[in-house]
């Protein structure tokens, strides 16, 4: 038997490629190869945005109403304050679309296309038509193109014909865009980009799907358009009490202008959009890429991730350790000296791998192989006839000509190479001992088998040869060194973790004992998942922590019982057999590295280095960006609510001086509050123990029951403050703009201090104020500076309608502030001395 070396054979380079001055005139000709144009982006669009806020319409309409009333310093404020939110808001947004732009450049997708003579990688809508497109397993076609060199390229063509069973090409055959490379590689000739591809003609475009929104984006816009029909009922309730009483409308519309503005929070989406964006540029800096930043929300509330263990929880590539002699049913070391009969299995499993192999464990193969003998490494092995990797579990054979004699080599499942082989029943019992034996100390096994063809035409079926068992290979793959500390710490954060593999149950559970899997003992095979009932499935998925000898549909299925249970599913995967369960997942992880590019377009996230301990960093941001917006909106909601009863009550209670505050004031807290709200908030660091907290139920919301609850109860101390000055001052007979003086500066110290307060729900401010957060200080010295200029110079005074006042009036304005959200303090220390006992 023939023991030569096989080359290993590269494409016929392929021609040159295009120019750089032949593919700006193809792009000027066809355009790029994008199946949709962006209806709008941009600096104008984001203006356009701003200008319909309801914030910027009520500020035009006040706007207008000074001028009315002839008061045309108040108007012109009201101007510059206008430009002032209309420039916040369009540096938020177009900070957001920044980050949002290096996050789509991230994870476009690119295309190894040769021009100019040199072979480099580009992005897929930079591909013009006659580029020479290179495309292998597990990679999207960017365009449509006919074959012009190929190896055994199949493609699956299942999202234009239905059909799932991948369709073998020949040289020639035209290739269409979104379709998927199934098995091996080719190069293409581009023969249509974007619009004019099939694709883009029957509007298949994926980038055309809306995506559906998210639980908190739904709970915000409903939060939200609530507070927009208040305020729309309060404006017309303010306004008809106004006008009853002065006869004035233009007057009394701008008094009920002024309640509007101080219901409606147009912060919280501005914050929220801000939030999300910022928080997925932040994972991208730290080997995050996320394809929606809506991903970043769901992150904390993953409670179980199911992950792949070759190349995530074990280290990336493979070697040959250990080879089975089925001749002389004996176990050889490698590397090391190979006997006649335990070399054909080497040399034979070379044969079954691809001529250019970008499989772990192929390239493991052929480096054994080159290894053992590389003087005969170059010796030529032209493959006659392929049968891809097929069947359940799978197998592979390559017909190839050596020497002038034909060969034909199989590899794959051990079940699948014993079941064609059909060895005595001891001789199988044998085999499956020592594959047990192997599995059980971790490595991964194949098994190798040789057949001669019985004439010039091959069979249908690769099964249908007279195969003979060779022996088995036995590739090692040990656990990555931080293995075991990610799974703790997943643990610690109260996520389970379940490993899916298509390895042997034996290798898997010898990975999961070595990783400190919790449950490595419980098992359940592919099969065994197909075989369950749903409910039964579901049942048993919850409570397996090693999945063994999984295939695509087994895959999905488990993803899909454990959702109907009620867990958030993250999915680990890198290849194309991974991209339905990836797809299924509430949150999909592709490898960056080493996953396919369908597996990269399935999922939600993309670990750039491959490492799983990066979706541990995933989870804590996510976990903490949520917590941050969950402080940012209580704090528009606490602040909100003095500004409304300032406002309200003193004209429906019938007090002396009823409108003290007019849209002056209002936007000056409007300036204040939306950068705490976005920025300052955004910029506040993960508090203690977040990562040892269980995960929050994806659907949980914070805008109803007891947090809002105490979110309001914050409001109404804080406008018992502001009240209790206001009608203190009144009592005491001041003159109104001394009233209106005294119970803005409460006002705006109740905002700082709350700003402070609300920094952690859980720790005292003497905790919080030793965290760093330079840009909240900031905030905090500005809206200071701002009060103080707003008191002190005569300018702003007048402006505002204020009055120089005594310092101990001020400390008094301080000491209400003071109790009004102090009493927080007291809350916090009782709800954590009742958790200590």
């Amino acid at each position: 038997m023939p023991t030569t070396l096989l080359e290993t054979p590269t494409f016929a380079p392929p021609p040159a490629g295009l120019t750089d001055e032949a593919v700006s005139a193809a792009r000027a000709a066809h355009g790029r190869n994008v199946l949709t144009t962006a209806t709008h982006s941009g600096l104008l669009a984001t203006l356009r945005d701003v200008v319909t806020e309801p914030m910027f319409l009520l500020l035009l309409a006040a706007c207008a109403v000074y001028l009315v009333l002839g008061e045309v310093a108040e108007a012109v404020t009201l101007g510059v304050a206008l430009l002032a939110v209309a420039g916040i808001s369009v540096y938020q947004q177009l900070r957001s679309d920044r980050a949002l732009g290096a996050l789509r450049e991230l994870t476009q997708p690119r295309a190894q296309v040769r021009r100019n003579g040199v072979v480099a990688a580009v992005l897929v809508e930079d591909l013009v038509m006659g580029d020479a497109v290179l495309v292998a397993e597990g990679s999207r076609l960017p365009a449509d193109g006919t074959v012009t060199e190929l190896s055994d390229f199949s493609v699956d063509e299942a999202i234009l014909t239905g059909e799932a069973v991948p369709v073998a090409k020949a040289v020639g055959d035209p290739v269409f865009a979104g379709t998927s490379t199934a098995a091996g590689s080719a190069w293409l000739t581009v023969t249509a980009v974007g619009a004019g591809t099939k694709l883009g003609r029957i509007g298949q475009s994926m980038a055309a799907i809306i995506p559906e929104k998210t639980p908190l984006q739904r709970q915000v816009s409903q939060f939200v358009l609530r507070m927009a029909w208040v305020g729309a009922g309060a404006f017309a309730l303010v306004w008809g009490v106004n006008y009853a009483k002065s006869g004035d409308w233009v007057t009394a519309l701008l008094f009920g202008l002024t309640l509007a503005m101080s219901i409606l929070p147009e912060e919280i989406p501005v914050a929220f959009s801000s939030f999300m964006a910022l928080g997925a540029a932040r994972l991208s800096r730290l080997g995050v890429l996320t394809k929606q930043p809506q991903t970043v929300e769901s992150l904390g509330s993953a409670t179980v991730i199911c992950a792949d263990k070759t190349g995530t929880l074990t280290q990336e590539g493979m070697r040959v350790a250990q080879l089975y002699d089925g001749a002389a049913a004996r176990l050889v070391p490698v590397p090391g000296p190979l006997s006649p009969t335990a070399a054909p299995v080497l040399v034979y499993a070379r044969w079954a791998s691809e001529t250019e192999p970008f499989d772990a464990m192929e390239k493991a193969i052929v480096a054994a192989f080159t290894a053992a003998d590389p003087a005969q490494a170059a010796a030529p092995a032209p493959m006659l006839h392929e049968y891809p990797l097929a069947g359940t579990p799978p197998m592979m054979t390559h017909v190839r000509s050596v020497n002038g004699e034909t060969h034909v080599a199989g590899k794959g499942a051990v079940e699948h190479i014993l079941a064609v082989c059909r060895p005595a029943p001891a001789v199988a019992e044998e085999i499956r001992r020592v594959v047990r034996e192997l599995s059980g100390q971790g490595y991964r096994v194949l098994g190798v088998a040789q057949a001669t063809p019985a004439g010039p035409d091959f069979p249908a079926s690769q099964d249908d040869f007279a195969w003979e068992f060779l022996g088995l290979i036995a590739l090692e793959n040990p656990p990555k060194a931080n293995a075991a500390a990610v799974i703790q710490a997943f643990l610690a954060a109260g996520i389970q973790v379940k490993m899916i593999t298509g390895d042997f149950p034996e290798t898997a559970q010898a990975i999961a004992r070595q990783v400190s899997l919790p449950g490595a003992d419980s098992l359940l095979t592919g099969q065994q998942v197909m075989d369950l009932p749903a409910a039964e499935l579901q049942l048993r998925a919850a409570a397996t922590a090693v999945f063994a000898r999984m295939f695509p549909e087994a895959k999905l299925r488990v993803v899909e019982a454990l959702k109907a249970t009620g867990e958030v599913v993250a999915m680990t995967g890198d290849g194309v057999n991974d991209g339905p369960a990836l797809k299924a997942a509430h949150i999909g992880v592709a490898m960056g590295r080493r996953g396919t590019e369908v597996a990269r377009q399935a999922a939600s996230l993309v670990l750039v280095d491959d490492d799983l301990a990066s979706m541990v960093t995933a989870i804590a941001q996510g976990r903490r960006i949520y917590q941050n917006f969950k402080k940012a909106v209580f704090y528009v909601i606490s602040i909100h609510i003095p500004i409304v009863l300032t406002v309200a009550v003193p004209l429906l209670a019938g007090w002396q001086f009823a409108n003290l505050f007019s849209p002056v004031h209002i936007i000056f807290l409007e300036l204040v509050m939306g950068p705490t709200c976005s920025i300052a908030f955004e910029n506040e660091p993960a508090e203690l123990g977040q990562m040892r907290q269980p995960p929050r139920p994806l659907t949980a919301t914070f805008l109803a029951g007891a947090e809002l609850g105490r979110s309001l109860a914050q409001g109404l101390g804080i406008a018992a403050a502001v009240l209790g000055v206001y009608y203190g001052a009144m009592q005491q007979g001041l003159p109104e703009a001394a009233v209106r003086t005294l119970a803005f500066a409460t006002l705006v110290g109740s905002n700082i201090l709350l700003t402070l307060v609300n920094r952690s729900f859980t720790q005292s401010v003497w905790q919080t104020l030793r965290v760093r957060n330079r840009v909240l200080w900031l905030m905090l010295g500005l809206t200071l500076a701002l009060l103080l200029i707003a008191l002190q110079v005569p300018a702003a005074r007048q402006l505002f309608g204020f009055v120089p006042v005594p310092a101990w009036w001020l400390g008094w304005c301080l000491l209400a502030a003071l109790v009004g959200v102090g009493w927080v303090e007291v809350y916090k220390a009782m709800v954590g001395q009742r958790n200590k006992l």
